[in-house]
């Protein structure tokens, strides 16, 4: 392992969307963001029984908020620190090692790549 790795950090506007949590909620926030032309750069969801919380780096955040505000879709905004390092066994410990030294508290964080993990509710009807 690299014991300093580089690292590439920004702040970076995330939002919070409130969601229903049913088939086709996140669908149609992501299909009305495509074709505003607005990227994804990083997405995490966490849920309850009734709705989910979707947390998302996108590239306009105020374009986003505009255009999730007259869907009628609640969403605040939030700074958050983008980091950005080689994947390694590792870089996430330097990483928390360099934010604790800095006396910065990591409230959450999620990743952003190629891959991704989705829970769903039934895996037999899955077919993509």
């Amino acid at each position: 392992m690299n014991q300093h790795p580089k690292l590439s950090i920004e702040t970076a506007t995330q939002l919070a969307v409130f969601l229903a949590n049913r088939p086709g909620a996140l669908a149609r926030v992501c299909e009305a963001l495509a074709n505003a032309e607005i990227n994804i750069y990083a997405l995490a969801t966490s849920d309850t029984v009734d709705h989910s919380v979707v947390r998302m780096v996108v590239s306009d955040p105020t374009k986003a908020l505009m255009l999730l505000g007259e869907a009628g879709v609640l969403a605040l905004e939030t700074e958050v620190l983008m980091i950005e390092t080689a994947s390694e066994p590792g870089v996430l410990t330097k990483i928390a090692e360099r934010l604790a030294e800095a006396e910065i508290n990591i409230e959450y964080a999620y990743l952003a790549g190629g891959r991704g993990a989705y829970r769903r509710d039934n895996l037999r009807r899955v077919r993509l």
